[in-house]
């Protein structure tokens, strides 16, 4: 028995040592406060308040920076409850993000629709630019889309290395982005297809370190050039981006 005593002890003793580091661990991660949600999600229901929360801290402190039990802290629910309604941290941010960005997606179609028929299926290409551009930087900004906090959590999204992160945005845009490309290279007939392509991820880098708005750029101007006034960046942004598109193709060698 005392030979059973000495070897369980030193066991007992790791256990009550590692014991306020995992205290602290926990403490730190419910410490993390979200910032103010956004008006959305609204009721009070469990389901709305996880979202809210999660919407508000992933925003702030990215997908690895926020773990689910600062959330339920923060939403005042408990762990079963996220189990329950999306089924872990990678369901609740899928099933977040496709509430928001869908009809940021569907009202970049109907823009690009309409500026088809207008111009007899052959539009500009500073329309289709604006078409694409002007939900993300404008209508995005709405409260009932998420406001700010999900601007910011798509453009954390887009630089996140995590495959989740991936996952979510292709749902979410390539439908959309993919007839895009193709409205650009209908548009560019001279312009070779990959060539195309290369210059939409180009499009895409601006729109997204716009909508991040990390204020370098306020520092170096004294604020005269702000990003977040995103009316002002897309009367910037689409003149610059379409003479980047429409600059001769580079030759094959």
């Amino acid at each position: 028995m005392a030979k059973r005593r000495a070897i369980k002890q030193p066991a007992k003793q790791e256990q009550e040592a590692a014991a306020p580091r995992r205290r602290a661990t926990r403490a730190r991660a419910v410490d993390r406060q979200p910032p103010e949600a956004a008006e959305d999600f609204d009721d009070d229901s469990v389901r709305a308040r996880i979202l809210r929360t999660a919407e508000a801290m992933f925003a702030e402190y990215g997908m690895a920076g926020v773990g689910l039990r600062a959330i339920t802290s923060a939403a005042n629910v408990n762990l079963a409850s996220v189990a329950y309604h999306f089924g872990s941290k990678d369901g609740l941010l899928e099933e977040l993000f496709a509430l928001r960005a869908a009809p940021i997606a569907e009202e970049r179609m109907r823009l690009l629709s309409e500026c088809e028929e207008k111009a007899g299926g052959a539009p500009a290409l500073e329309d289709i630019l604006d078409a694409f551009l002007r939900p993300a930087l404008t209508l995005g900004m709405e409260k009932r889309l998420g406001g700010p906090a999900f601007v910011r959590l798509r453009a954390r999204l887009a630089t996140e290395p995590e495959k989740i992160a991936r996952k979510i945005l292709s749902k979410a845009f390539d439908l959309s982005s993919k007839r895009f490309i193709e409205a650009v290279a209908k548009a560019l007939p001279d312009i070779p297809h990959a060539q195309v392509e290369w210059r939409f991820h180009f499009m895409l880098g601006a729109m997204v370190y716009t909508m991040g708005n990390s204020g370098r750029i306020q520092a170096l101007t004294g604020g005269r050039c702000d990003p977040g006034d995103l009316k002002q960046a897309l009367r910037y942004m689409v003149p610059f981006l379409a003479a980047g598109f429409r600059s001769p193709p580079l030759s094959r060698s």
